[in-house]
Formats: structure tokens, C-alpha cells, sequence
């Protein structure tokens, strides 16, 4: 699945369109530069599970947990990390085992953490602004 996002609204959509999709433990592996779309993305995801919470990047807090959709989220930022095992300093696998979603921002940076079965999307700048995302 390959699909051109022209405006931030597109890729908020896009998320949207995606969340109809997912269900308790499903893992989204989310990779592409800074200012790709992933957390326009994963503020569609939250929105389209039903959760009116304000969506952030948890680039400084590492997880975001949003519980007010039909299934919780649990939203992680790889990008600051150093090593896998500060990831699971933080409980990394209660998260995967707590029945909701999981989104993973910087997936790449530590892949051998995400476990089989995850959706990966890489999300492209292209030369006119508009965003790519396409499943692996």
C-alpha cells in the first residue's frame, strides 16, 4: 500500500482510515526523517480509535499513553534513545502485553524490539512537500 499525502489533512485521514484496520495488540512501526508525518499520522490513528486526546510526539517523555478510544494507545519515540535497553527500561513489554495498540515513531532505530506481525510504513518527503507512505 503506497499512497501520496498532499496536506497534513491527508495524512491526518490517513491515520484515520488506518485505525478501522487495527485491534488489541497490533504494533505500528512508524520510520521515515524528521517532519515525515509519522505523528500527523498517529494523531489520525488516535482520532480514528475514538480518543478525543490531544496527540504530541513523545520525543522527550518517550510514551504517550492515550485511553480514550476503543482500544488504548500506547505511543513511543525512538528518536532520543541510545540503546534498545532504555526501551525496555520502560516497560516495553507490558506495553505489548496491555491489549491496545502500539505506535512506534523511529521504529528503524531499534527493529529487533518490534515483534513479528508489526504494520511498518516508511513515510518520504518528496521534492513538491507532499508526503509518501508506504507499507513494507
Amino acid at each position: 500500500m503506497t499512497a501520496r499525502l498532499a496536506q497534513v489533512e491527508d495524512t491526518v485521514a490517513w491515520g484515520r482510515a488506518l485505525a478501522s484496520e487495527l485491534k488489541a495488540g497490533d504494533i505500528v512501526a512508524l520510520v521515515g526523517n524528521l517532519g515525515a508525518g509519522k505523528t500527523h499520522a498517529t494523531k489520525g490513528i488516535v482520532a480514528g480509535l475514538g480518543s478525543d486526546d490531544e496527540v504530541s510526539s513523545p520525543t522527550f517523555t518517550l510514551v504517550h499513553e492515550y485511553v480514550g478510544g476503543r482500544l488504548p494507545t500506547f505511543h513511543f519515540d525512538f528518536y532520543r534513545l541510545d540503546a534498545a535497553q532504555e526501551v525496555l527500561n520502560i516497560a516495553w513489554d507490558d506495553y505489548l502485553d496491555g491489549g491496545g495498540v502500539v505506535i512506534v515513531e523511529w521504529a528503524d532505530r531499534f527493529p529487533e524490539l518490534i515483534p513479528d506481525g508489526a504494520r511498518w510504513f516508511d513515510f518520504e518527503i518528496l521534492p513538491d512537500g507532499a508526503r509518501q507512505v508506504m507499507e513494507r
